[in-house]
């Protein structure tokens, strides 16, 4: 038997021997077609080439393109488990010419794989055609050699492709593989076409033409191929069997679900097994791709389809959660073709089993009460929407799960029901929001939440991405168009554009168009939590509603954001870890040049504390962990260690990082929804350039990382440099000479100190003289240049040792300022006080005031210049009191 890997080498090694390029498959979320939810043909990550946009280093290729088909008008979802060839997740198998060969190479190509290479008998197999295109018909008819009535002519859409109302178009040509009269239905055009007998295996397209509001309007310049061939249902063929799920990849892990359930895939339980098996591969090639489960976009599509195969193994009995335990088989199968599974099965594991877990407690309590809504209820009744609504909003029960539950016993949900509940909360919402003081700006952005939705958010995993326009705002109101040189916000369907929040700064970027709109967005905010608002200036062309853009994030900027958001939590760790628990987040900023963090913690942070706390973050770095992401609720998130972060508004679930890891445990566990290193390595470089008070009990620190933080470093070994080369020194000796500076300074400080005491005393100069007799008291009064105010008063006693029993003063200038102190000595403080005597040379120096004891009294004044007026007007003030 030929293994479905074996098939898949084997096609692709085909075309690479006839010259195409090998071209791995494309991540499932599309970033060039923002109208899809998921890569939905082969030939989707080609699309730009196809149209001009692009050009490659190769005319032709060939792929196994990963697949989904579960949202959107592309949703097979609810088939899947009750037919033969429906999947949530397929591979598409594709040959493309992008200007390269045309229809007969095409057809010679499909003839010889599937005849001569497979060796697909040739009685088995029917071609159709459109029905003008005897180009095609005859082509046909000469390189297989069919007879005519197998090479059928089909009029309608179905054999006529096109990209869409616009672009390039053509004719299609389908091959279809007979299992046989055993099987009921007719070949293709015919009315039992619907059958499964006749199974369609490949499409092949020639675009030749160009089309514009679905009329075609010409030829294309260079005609292409477009091919598609389901890999699974060319593995049922080659493998001798009619259904998909009884091929070698389903089969295996179909036995897997068997053994883990305990239970055959027969009967009724069969479909329940299928289900499993094609959910699981969905599942975890969409979180191996990055995507999420989530309450909106492709989250949402995520969830639904991992709780529907979650509700499939409850119905076969699974009481543990099952769908993680899958992996390991579905990476045996699969992991050696798509390496990136093998690199994201903990991620698999873990996004699965968390959310069965969660969902098995929604499940238990939703299916009770869905058992007493419908008792009395049978086949073909309908639930009340107000009591599905109630399930989902009270109890958390989505409406697709009511809606699958009841339909296998016949019953169906009021969907109009549903969606009128639906609105009446959200307008019930909107009102007590206007009820609650928020700006009544928001308004605005409730009318767009409510008409648009949320936007998807695709930054996580690029920084480009296609978007579009579904609102434009200026000057505070919405419009339509905006033109060249004009400044809006622009909200798109899908944007990889981080939104300002959790105290990373919104990203910057630029915005264009084909139809020329060049605009540069200088911030991004995230209007009611839900939002990204790019605020643009046009700088050339114009936008309107409905546009795609392309967009572009300034990535060297991106990357230093996330290097310092990534580099807050791990300081975050670090500072519990040195300081101890009590250490709680009390604020941040994140932004691409710095970081900011503040923190509880009662006392200023030492050297050997930042030392430490440096230390242990650059150790993290270079281990360079892989950085993790899961989605959780708060609780379950709390409960795993996750630290939440300060002022993050939390919903119903939140995004977990973790990072680093020490001998038995993460390093560092925390909610938070910014974007991130996908490892630590690639924060570069840790440094701390302050520490200080916020206020009391709130510390902050502020740090660089990466080529900031070098540069920062080579500043300061710079001005190192230059200090040494002043000192005449080498810069390893800088401290020592520093020191020895230091030290001689203060000793010439106090060399001066005491000659300016000395002066004062009158040591040398022309004051030497003793006391003078003042109205029969002694009086010894000196003006002194640079003597410190906080000199004078131990100056004064040593002045009034000399004077026995009197009064001293003394006023000292410095830089054109004033101060005197006046001394009294203790025989004659009841009767003369210090206080009075310095009051009035401080109002003599342009001063108020002044003060002290009876004993000793000091004060000051502005006027340097009038020194020795001072002076004399605590004579004068002396002889009034001694009189």
């Amino acid at each position: 038997m030929t293994s479905t890997n074996d098939i898949r080498r084997s096609f692709l090694d085909y075309f690479e021997g006839q010259g195409h390029a090998r071209v791995p498959s494309a991540p499932l979320v599309p970033h060039n077609d923002p109208t899809l939810m998921f890569v939905n043909a082969g030939m989707v990550p080609f699309k730009n080439v196809f149209t001009g946009l692009e050009s490659r280093d190769y005319t032709t290729a060939t792929s196994s393109q990963k697949c989904v088909r579960a949202g959107g008008k592309h949703n097979d979802l609810d088939n899947v488990g009750y037919t033969a060839r429906h999947h949530t997740f397929f591979e598409m198998l594709g040959n493309f010419s992008f200007g390269d060969y045309f229809k007969e190479e095409a057809i010679t190509h499909a003839w010889t794989l599937l005849t001569k290479e497979w060796g697909i008998p040739a009685d088995k197999l029917t071609a159709t055609v459109y029905h003008t295109d005897d180009e095609a018909f005859d082509l046909w008819r000469r390189i297989s050699g069919l007879p005519e009535q197998r090479i059928i002519r089909i009029p309608t859409k179905d054999n006529f492709w096109a990209m869409g109302a616009d672009g390039p178009c053509g004719p299609c040509s389908e091959i279809f593989y007979d299992h046989g009269d055993h099987i009921q239905g007719g070949p293709p055009g015919s009315p039992n076409e619907d059958g499964d007998r006749f199974v369609e295996i490949w499409n092949l397209v020639f675009m030749q033409f160009t089309q514009e509001a679905d009329e075609i309007v010409g030829n294309l310049p260079k005609p292409s191929i477009d091919t598609g061939m389901g890999l699974e249902r060319i593995a049922a063929v080659l493998q001798g069997v009619h259904d998909n799920y009884d091929t070698d990849q389903f089969k295996a892990l179909i036995a897997a679900s068997e053994e883990l359930t305990k239970t055959k895939a027969e009967g009724e339980q069969q479909a329940s097994h299928r289900v499993i098996t094609d959910h699981l591969r969905s599942s975890s090639f969409l979180v191996a791709d990055g995507v999420l489960p989530a309450n909106e976009g492709r989250g949402y599509v995520l969830r639904r389809i991992m709780r529907r195969a979650m509700r499939h193994a409850h119905i076969l009995g699974a009481e543990q959660p099952l769908m993680h335990r899958l992996v390991p088989e579905l990476l045996s199968e699969m992991g050696a073709a798509y390496p990136e599974l093998v690199r994201a099965q903990p991620l698999i594991e873990q996004t699965l089993e968390q959310e069965e877990v969660r969902f098995r407690r929604t499940l238990a309590n939703g299916l009770k009460l869905l058992d007493e809504a419908t008792a009395g209820m049978g086949a073909g009744d309908s639930l009340p929407g107000e009591t599905a609504f109630k399930l989902y909003d009270t109890y958390g029960f989505p409406f697709d799960l009511t809606e699958d539950a009841l339909r296998r016993d016949g019953m169906s949900v009021d969907k109009d029901g549903f969606d009128a509940a639906m609105a009446k909360q959200k307008e019930a919402a909107r009102a007590a929001w206007k009820g609650s003081g928020e700006q009544a700006s928001d308004e605005l952005w409730f009318d767009i939440a409510d008409e648009v939705g949320a936007s998807e958010f695709t930054g996580y995993v690029s920084d480009e991405g296609e978007g579009v326009v579904q609102a434009i705002v200026k000057d505070g109101a919405r419009v339509d168009t905006a033109g060249e040189g004009e400044e809006v916000i622009i909200v798109l369907n899908q944007t990889p554009f981080y939104g300002e929040s959790g105290g990373q700064v919104g990203d910057a970027g630029t915005l264009s168009s084909l139809g020329g709109l060049h605009a540069k967005v200088s911030d991004t905010s995230k209007p009611l939590g839900k939002l990204h608002a790019l605020h643009a200036r046009i700088g050339k062309g114009s936008v309107k509603l409905g546009d795609t853009l392309h967009q572009n994030v300034d990535a060297d900027r991106r990357d230093r954001t996330r290097a310092n958001h990534s580099a807050t939590h791990l300081l975050h760790a670090a500072l519990r870890n040195q300081l101890g628990g009590h250490v709680t987040q009390k604020g941040s900023l994140v932004a691409p040049d710095r970081l900011r963090f503040d923190f509880s913690h009662p006392n200023a942070l030492g050297a050997d504390d930042i030392a430490a706390i440096e230390r242990e973050v650059n150790e993290e770095i270079r281990a360079n962990e892989a950085v993790g992401t899961r989605l959780m609720t708060p609780d379950d998130a709390v409960e795993a260690g996750a630290l939440a972060l300060f002022g993050e508004k939390y919903g119903d679930e939140v995004r977990v990082l973790s990072m680093g890891r020490t001998t038995d445990k993460t390093y560092s566990i925390e909610l938070c929804g910014g974007t991130h290193v996908r490892a630590t390595g690639d924060i570069q470089l840790f440094k701390i350039v302050s520490e200080s008070a916020v206020s009391s009990g709130v510390r902050r620190i502020e740090a660089l990382t990466g080529e900031a933080a070098r540069q920062w470093l080579i500043d300061r070994d710079n001005k190192l440099k230059s200090a040494a080369a002043s000192l005449k020194a080498a810069p390893d000796e800088v401290p020592e000479r520093i020191a020895a500076l230091v030290e001689d300074r203060k000793r010439l400080e106090r060399e001066l100190a005491d000659a300016k005491k000395a002066l004062a005393m009158g040591g040398g100069s022309a004051q030497a003289a003793g006391p003078e007799d003042v109205a029969g008291t002694a009086f010894l009064g000196r003006v002194v240049e640079g003597l410190e105010p906080k000199a004078l008063r131990p100056t004064v006693d040593e002045m009034k040792g000399d004077v026995k029993s009197g009064v001293a003063a003394l006023v000292a200038v410095n830089d054109g300022r004033a101060s005197v102190a006046v001394g009294v000595t203790d025989d004659l403080t009841g009767s003369i006080s210090a206080v009075d005597l310095v009051k009035a040379a401080v109002e003599a120096l342009g001063g108020q005031g002044g003060g002290g004891r009876p004993d000793m009294a000091q004060g000051g004044g502005p006027d340097g210049d009038k020194a020795d007026a001072a002076l004399a007007a605590v004579k004068d003030a002396l002889a009034k009191v001694s009189a």
